[in-house]
């Protein structure tokens, strides 16, 4: 039997690179869209790839679905630069986007893959496939809490999106107890927006106040104080 060949330390070399550049342009996606929704959730998409380690290229597919996945991220890129309509750019993105699911749906790269077209399916207002996509996300991460935090919050606002604001709250409850404090003051004002819509005017005020206590530095903490006050 012919002995396997060994990779040169150049080839061995290659692997991190793509590694890091993969990474890289995710940090970079990220970056670009930090809104209260996509900017938690685009970090993520970072981390997620950074600990699944080098291992991620270990294997075939996972080589194939990574670069997959960087060319439907540049795709997407190139359309975001162009300004289009976040409609169109759901239709241009989402056939490539659903054959890396269908191929390589359980790999590290698919699990980005659904992360990634699950925020691209809120953008474009399809809040029913977003919630879908996240729900699996959640299985995905399940390993990962900080991940998990974040789609939580993904569908709490998609919940909210589509004015079930219940099902919102449900969502937002869990992240109230996450050990990131920007998170639980985030989901404290969120509830207390949600609360005052279900006619929960007690619970709404008690997160408002929560928040006066615990969050001085939160970011909306003057609009707190407007609630508080009306």
């Amino acid at each position: 039997m012919a002995k396997k060949r060994k990779k040169t330390r150049k080839e061995l070399l290659k692997e991190p690179d793509e590694f890091i550049t993969l990474s890289g342009k995710l940090i970079g996606f990220a970056v670009e869209h930090k809104t209260i929704l996509t900017y938690a959730v685009g970090i993520v998409l970072a981390l997620a790839v950074i600990i699944t380690g080098v291992r991620f290229f270990s294997i075939r597919a996972e080589n194939k679905a990574a670069a997959l996945l960087d060319n439907s991220l540049i795709e997407y890129q190139s359309l975001e630069n162009e300004k289009k309509a976040p409609e169109e750019v759901y239709g241009a993105v989402a056939p490539d986007f659903q054959s890396i699911l269908d191929k390589y749906g359980s790999k590290e790269s698919g699990k980005i893959a659904r992360l990634t077209f699950a925020n691209i399916c809120y953008q474009a207002g399809k809040y029913d496939q977003a919630i879908e996509l996240y729900e699996k996300s959640l299985e995905d991460f399940e390993k990962h809490p900080l991940i998990q935090y974040q789609v939580l919050a993904s569908l709490g606002y998609a919940w909210q999106q589509l004015n079930d604001y219940a099902k919102a709250a449900d969502y937002f409850e869990k992240l109230a107890s996450a050990p990131e404090p920007i998170m639980r003051a985030e989901a404290l004002y969120q509830l207390g927006m949600l609360y005052s819509k279900l006619g929960q005017t007690e619970k709404s005020k008690a997160a408002y106040a929560q928040i006066l206590s615990e969050h001085p530095d939160f970011i909306y903490l003057d609009l707190v104080k407007e609630h508080m006050s009306g």
